[in-house]
């Protein structure tokens, strides 16, 4: 059935038809991007500076476009308005800029876990309606019962950088019946932005502590460079 495009408002049909054919082209032109931690990059260049220095817990990650419009605005409706009816389109970018990759497909698609009280007040984790839709179909399970979030937070953006990864740390945990599961898998963190990094950090960090082999960071939008950003 046709549907109305959310950016240009023009009709479309097909898959992920939420935004259209002509929109997709304009606004998601694959740029290179830092294979560690999706920031975008010179051409030619496979690892940022910051990462070269100091890698992330995460082994690589994948942004379907830059935060910036219009991604950002629907991230925003699908995320705190409850369109889910843009997930669709939003997982379908991050699936393209994750196909353009040649390397294995991760066994395991994790969404990052919510707080109960957030997702009480939002109805829905965004990062598992991002995830399950991936999984679709596809080589890798989705499971949105390996990862804990054991306390609230404040909201990472309402935060400098420099106290992001502290407001997070000890935040999550895998479950302890099914740490067996994880020891030596492949397995991808999926949420719906990237911005310092720090929370897909602490969620690799945990991870790896349960004995997964390689953490993948799957990410819908990926903010510009922090010194640009913040």
């Amino acid at each position: 059935m046709p549907s109305l495009c959310a950016v240009c408002q023009g009709w479309e049909t097909g898959a992920a038809a939420r935004v259209c054919r002509g929109c997709v082209q304009r606004f998601a032109v694959p740029v290179p991007r830092c294979h560690r931690c999706a920031l975008e990059v010179p051409a030619g260049v496979a690892t940022c500076g910051a990462c070269v220095l100091a890698p992330p817990p995460f082994d690589a990650a994948f942004a379907g476009a830059g935060y910036a419009h219009p991604w950002s605005g629907l991230i925003t409706r699908f995320k705190f308005n409850g369109a889910l009816d843009l997930a669709d389109a939003l997982a379908a970018r991050l699936h393209a800029a994750r196909q353009r990759d040649a390397s294995p497909w991760p066994q395991l698609l994790l969404p990052a876990p919510l707080a109960v009280e957030r997702l009480r007040e939002r109805g829905f984790n965004q990062a598992w309606e991002l995830a399950r839709r991936l999984a679709a179909g596809g080589p890798a399970r989705a499971d949105a019962g390996l990862l804990l979030r054991l306390r609230a937070t404040a909201h990472q953006l309402d935060l400098p950088p420099e106290r992001r990864a502290a407001n997070v740390r000890g935040a999550f945990a895998v479950e302890p019946l099914r740490r067996g599961e994880l020891a030596g898998r492949h397995v991808a963190l999926v949420d719906d932005v990237m911005t310092s990094g720090a929370t897909l950090a602490e969620l690799a960090r945990v991870l790896k502590q349960a004995g997964v082999a390689r953490v993948e960071a799957w990410v819908v939008a990926r903010t510009p460079r922090p010194s640009a950003a913040d």
